[in-house]
């Protein structure tokens, strides 16, 4: 059995965090330097260019990607041979993201839902556990900003809407969401299970968490018809028209009931930030 202490959990999420916030993602990189490649609308290219200066900035001078620094959410995958000493696991998260947002300056976001009053500290972070095999502590940290996490949707289509039908819902609420989320957008895919499950998928699709489906073929090839059709919605870079209204496009599937079929759609605005860390 190994054992994981508190303390040093706590202070990889808090290095994670500030990480994320500040350090563009390569892959966010390489596809925001793609898309300028292909981009023929000339506005649209000179908003491509004044965000990638804009993640060259934060990188050097250690400084916040987006201003919104979002709200915590956090997947922890569990080995089965880890025991976590000293203190709870959620405890532990929640410290690290609360001394992230103190010591790197993050803005606090965070309010109860009634009354409104911010928490001050951006915490409780949105935890998911889950138990894998093996020893190790396995945390994906995700500052997920809101002008993109309101525009996500979950309908539970008729079991007979087949591939057309879902293209059809995500390319829908992409329309509505229009600049809102501001595009390029990378956006998850969630299909099957329950209604939650649904919504959880496509966090998950979002930001590469967990095993993809063994349908690989079928979800590739759904994967990129989505995206183009909704890149055919000519929204483009800040919704100011051009061929990239999205970059990327994830899906993730799970067995569903014969009566049903659930789909949801996560957006991530282009400052798509995730750290994983590995204890």
């Amino acid at each position: 059995m190994k054992k994981i202490p508190v303390k040093v959990i706590t202070d990889k999420i808090k290095s994670a965090y500030i990480t994320s916030c500040m350090i563009a993602d390569k892959e966010l990189m390489t596809l925001l330097n793609k898309a300028i490649k292909t981009e023929t609308n000339k506005r649209a290219r000179n908003v491509l260019k004044l965000i990638l200066e804009n993640c060259r900035i934060a990188g050097i001078k250690k400084r916040p990607i987006c201003q919104d620094t979002g709200m915590a959410v956090v997947f922890a995958e569990i080995g089965q041979q880890v025991a976590i000493a000293g203190g709870d696991l959620e405890d532990a998260i929640n410290k690290g993201i609360g001394l992230a947002c103190r010591e790197g300056y993050l803005r606090a976001s965070i309010v109860e839902p009634l009354s409104r009053k911010n928490t001050k500290n951006n915490i409780p972070a949105v935890i998911y556990t889950k138990i894998v095999p093996g020893n190790t502590l396995k945390l994906t940290v995700i500052p997920k900003g809101f002008g993109s996490e309101n525009m996500g949707q979950v309908k539970m289509l008729r079991p007979g809407a087949g591939t057309e039908g879902i293209i059809e819902f995500v390319t829908e609420a992409v329309k509505n969401a229009g600049a809102n989320p501001c595009p390029p957008m990378i956006i998850g895919v969630g299909i099957g299970g329950t209604l939650d499950k649904a919504a959880l998928l496509a966090k998950e699709a979002l930001f590469g968490i967990g095993k993809s489906s063994k349908d690989g073929k079928l979800i590739r090839n759904l994967e990129q018809g989505l995206l183009r059709a909704v890149n055919k919605l000519n929204i483009g870079p800040a919704g100011l028209g051009g061929k990239n209204t999205a970059l990327k496009v994830t899906a993730k599937v799970y067995p569903t009931h014969i009566a049903g079929l659930p789909v949801a759609v996560n957006i991530g605005c282009w400052c798509h930030r995730a750290k994983t860390v590995i204890i």
